[in-house]
């Protein structure tokens, strides 16, 4: 009762505060702590109940002590420390407790969440305040351990003072190692470790003493070494627990959590390979050992930053020349090689599919695949250390173990190979292309497993990941033949073994080429069954798309004259469904679902980006375009199909460039006359590409600034007011991206149009959309604007640029700082940030008055003048030519103090009214 009335009288003395802020803020927090007095009122009669029973009570008393602590902590981060009587929170704690010794338990609460509250982003607190409170425990420091080892003396309480003092060691205090080595809160922590029952609150300590002597540079964890000495000898003596079944879970949990922590903590010194630092690595290969695998993985990190510092150059550039550096690389890595290589064997079993895996729910099969992943990742650093090819070898082994087992009629005996297979498909990127002795064996053992439908999925994936090996391979040809049955096997046998083997038939493709290009009617068979649907195959519509990919990559090998020819071919089973559903005629189109036409289509779109002959694509889609047109012309209402067909003419451009010809323009012609009618954003999209291939084109000039000028003039009138911008964000998007496009490409078109003041103004409407990419796009093309000084021919468009800038600057500055102080979200930050100091740096001094005429019209009851200016020499400091990295904390600040509550953002926004493009400033 005491603490709730502190609690009211703080909040009565902030609601009689000179700041008005302030006050506003106090009366929130009055009413908001009379309602939660009014939940805590239910909780206080269930303890004065007499029906209420033991598990009641409990909870009902531990709540009421937490909620108030928290309230109190909270109010401290307000509350100057000369305001609390004698220099601070924790001294009147002090007296408190000595006054009030029977409210110890409520106080050492309230003591555990005081240094929590000065990283809870929660709490409107202006950061000046925040790094004051932070300065302020710290400086109180001494005094709070003293209240606390004063509190070891009541036994019950042991574990309570421990939780306390973890949660003040995670302030930057500062406290030497010698000191802490010898403190009786740190011996302890250390002697509750062999404890009978493992002591949370010690390991919790133990773990941010690790942390803290970590923390630093290299001297600094020298300074440290008095306290890590203690610590790591006494979480060494632990080891044998890792294996002891008489062991509680959660006790084993801490003690593998506590090497993980040394091992992240000291891995540079661990990377040394002296032998004390082996040790720690053997505790480590104990942790990944154990059955558990949320306490083995606990060691996955270690493992990755351990191969990081030994792979890395740089991690050995202080040992001198190039030769020394070499050696301390190689000395090291030799040190680990057992460790790493114990660590495959250790960790490759955890792949393997469970023999219930297809009654296990959806989530436990998502814990599986991410399981897998992981020990992928742990695979790719050990071949990162060893080797790929010496990684190889090991996990070879286990395979031929396992496929010795395929054939003895034991149940679920696939098992064991599939997660060799796994394994030794996670390191492929590892393995040299010209391995000889173990990858002739893999392969010659494929066609010899059983055909069970997850194994077969990890082949195909498995030949898929090696198709670079299989180009390089002396015999790789002779292979292919054995190897692609397979994949047809897998594309019909089950969804997933056919996706995975339309997937593996790309990488092939794409990788042997060269050594396919003479047997493209084989490939063209599979390709054919695979688009067509029929057969057996079970690849579905998107995994086909592999297939098309692998056709087009081959067919990017061959000579000018054939490669016409096979890509007539390539594209005869995917025109000739749209070439019927156009003669249907318009009533029977227009009734076709999207998906029958995309379907085709998007073929179309991957044929046009991975046929690499720009001819023949351009005679390709000059002779496909009557029937991209028909489409265009009678299903522009329908967007899926819309954004499919200019996918695939962007790729077309992309790929034929000025080879297109006259395609090109009627191509053009089409999406402008319908963008009038139907607005369908993928136009503007498709028009993008255009100007990114032909803006500086000089003889398309013409016809590209009558198109840029209909299009934008069009989307301007759409685009009025922010209501337009939140119902159209993809117009909206998809037109500044149009926009910063021909600010890069065709300057000499747009800068000099009538659209560019048109488009200024237009997105000065549409800056505070809340919409992503479309603020996005809006903010990226008024940087690109203000940095048009960046391009080697940008100079000659800034008297231009100014002549629209100047007199919307002060406009355009107010909402840009609008935007930063919560018209915004603060995801958007960085973006709004690097514009509002772009146009700084093109603007100078005048950029400054005009953010100065902008803050001015803040209320000083929100924002006070020492954050103004803060805020304004970070923009003076840009206008400069200050490096715009170093100022944007200031600019963070002046957001964050604006947002700190809903009040003040609300305050903020109503002064500087973002929708309001011509707002005149008032005088300061």
């Amino acid at each position: 009762m005491e603490l709730q009335n502190t609690v009211k009288e703080a909040l009565n003395a902030l609601y009689h505060h000179p700041d008005d802020t302030v006050r506003m803020q106090a009366d929130r927090w009055l009413q908001d702590f009379q309602r939660t007095l009014d939940a805590w009122q239910v909780a206080d009669n269930l303890l004065h109940d007499a029906s209420s029973n033991l598990e009641t009570l409990i909870f009902c008393s531990q709540t009421l002590r937490t909620k108030i602590s928290i309230a109190v902590a909270a109010l401290a981060v307000y509350v100057p420390a000369e305001d609390w009587g004698d220099s601070g929170i924790v001294n009147w704690l002090r007296d408190e407790m000595n006054s009030h010794p029977e409210y110890i338990p409520g106080f050492l609460e309230l003591l555990t969440v005081l240094p929590e509250e000065v990283y809870n982003y929660k709490i409107a607190a202006r950061p000046e305040r925040r790094r004051q409170f932070e300065k302020e425990l710290i400086s109180q420091m001494e005094v709070a351990l003293s209240i606390l080892t004063a509190c070891l003396s009541i036994n019950e309480l042991k574990e309570q003072v421990l939780e306390a003092f973890a949660s003040w060691l995670r302030l930057k205090h500062g406290i030497p190692g010698s000191v802490l080595a010898s403190h009786p809160l740190v011996l302890t922590a250390l002697s509750s470790l062999n404890s009978e029952f493992l002591s949370e609150a010690a390991v919790n300590v133990i773990s941010e003493l690790i942390h803290y002597t970590a923390a630093g540079s290299a001297s600094d964890v020298a300074l440290q070494m008095p306290l890590i000495q203690i610590i790591v000898p006494q979480v060494m003596s632990l080891k044998a627990h890792l294996k002891d079944s008489s062991k509680d879970e959660e006790d084993v949990k801490a003690i593998a959590r506590l090497f993980a922590d040394m091992g992240d903590s000291y891995v540079e010194l661990i990377a040394t390979g002296s032998d004390e630092s082996m040790l720690i690595v053997n505790a480590l290969l104990e942790v990944a050992s154990h059955p558990e695998y949320y306490i083995a993985s606990m060691s996955f990190n270690f493992w990755h930053s351990l191969q990081v510092i030994l792979t890395k150059r740089d991690s050995h550039l202080p040992f001198g020349d190039e030769a020394s550096i070499e050696a301390e690389r190689k000395r090291r890595q030799d040190a680990f090689i057992h460790s790493y290589e114990s660590l495959v064997s250790l960790v490759s079993f955890r792949v393997q599919y469970p023999q219930d895996y297809l009654n296990l729910s959806h989530e436990d099969r998502r814990e599986f695949k991410q399981t897998r992943y992981a020990v992928a990742d742990v695979l790719i650093d050990a071949a990162s250390v060893l080797g790929g090819d010496a990684t190889l070898q090991i996990l070879y082994k286990k395979l031929v173990e396992a496929v010795s087992c395929c054939g003895n009629g034991e149940k679920n005996e696939w098992r064991p190979a599939e997660a060799a297979l796994f394994c030794i498909r996670a390191i492929s990127n590892y393995v040299s292309i010209v391995e000889a002795e173990v990858m002739p064996q893999v392969m010659s053992l494929l066609p010899k497993l059983p055909q069970q439908p997850q194994l077969l999925q990890t082949v195909c994936l498995t030949i898929g990941a090696y198709s670079k090996w299989l180009d390089s391979a002396s015999n790789g040809l002779s292979m292919l033949a054995s190897l692609i049955d397979i994949l047809m096997s897998g594309m019909g046998t089950s969804e997933e073994s056919a996706a995975a083997a339309a997937l593996a038939f790309k990488h092939i493709c794409d990788d042997c080429r060269r050594k396919l290009c003479g047997y493209l009617d084989g490939l063209f068979h599979i390709y054919h069954r695979a688009v067509s649907g029929e057969g057996s195959f079970k690849v579905s519509a998107e995994d086909s798309l592999h297939l098309v990919e692998a056709l087009s990559m081959v067919i990017t090998e061959l000579p000018p004259e054939n490669a016409k020819r096979a890509l007539e071919a390539l594209c005869l089973p995917v025109v000739t469904p749209l070439q019927e559903a156009v003669s249907q005629g318009p009533e029977i189109l227009n009734k076709k679902t999207a998906r029958e036409l995309t379907v085709h289509i998007d073929r179309f779109a991957y044929i046009f980006r991975y046929v690499k002959h720009p001819e023949a694509v351009a005679d390709a889609i000059q002779r496909l375009w009557p029937i991209f047109k028909a489409i265009f012309d009678l299903r522009a209402w329908d967007i899926r199909t819309m954004e499919s067909l200019c996918r695939a003419c962007k790729y077309a451009v992309r790929t034929s460039g000025r080879f297109m010809g006259m395609t090109i323009g009627a191509m053009l012609e089409e999406i402008q006359g319908l963008y009038k009618q139907y607005h369908q954003p993928c136009f503007l999209y498709l028009s993008s590409e255009v100007i990114k291939i032909f803006g500086s084109d000089s003889s398309c000039a013409t016809y590209l600034k009558n198109l840029i000028e209909s299009l934008f003039l069009h989307t301007t009138s759409l685009l009025t007011n922010i209501q337009e911008f939140t119902t159209r964000p993809d117009i909206a998007d998809d037109c500044f991206l149009l926009a910063s496009r021909c600010i890069r490409y065709c300057p000499q078109l747009f800068m000099p149009s009538e659209v560019f003041p048109s488009l200024v103004d237009c997105s000065m409407i549409g800056i505070t959309v809340q919409h992503r990419e479309a603020s996005n796009s809006i903010l990226t093309f008024l940087s690109d604007i203000f940095d048009i000084t960046n391009s080697s021919k940008g100079e000659q468009y800034i008297p231009i640029r100014n002549s629209v800038v100047i007199p919307r600057g002060a406009s355009i500055t107010r909402i840009l700082i609008a935007s930063l102080t919560g018209a915004l979200p603060s995801s958007r930050l960085e973006m709004v940030t690097y514009t509002l100091l772009s146009l700084t740096r093109a603007y100078g001094a005048l950029a400054v008055v005009w953010a100065k005429e902008s803050v001015s019209l803040i209320p000083l009851t929100a924002v006070t003048e020492v954050e103004l200016s803060r805020f304004l020499k970070a923009l003076s400091d840009a206008a400069s030519g200050f490096d715009i990295n170093s100022l944007t904390l200031p600019i963070e600040e002046m957001s964050e103090v604006c947002r700190r509550n809903r009040t003040v953002q609300e305050i903020v926004q109503g002064a500087l009214r973002p929708l309001e493009l011509n707002l005149s400033p008032v005088s300061s």
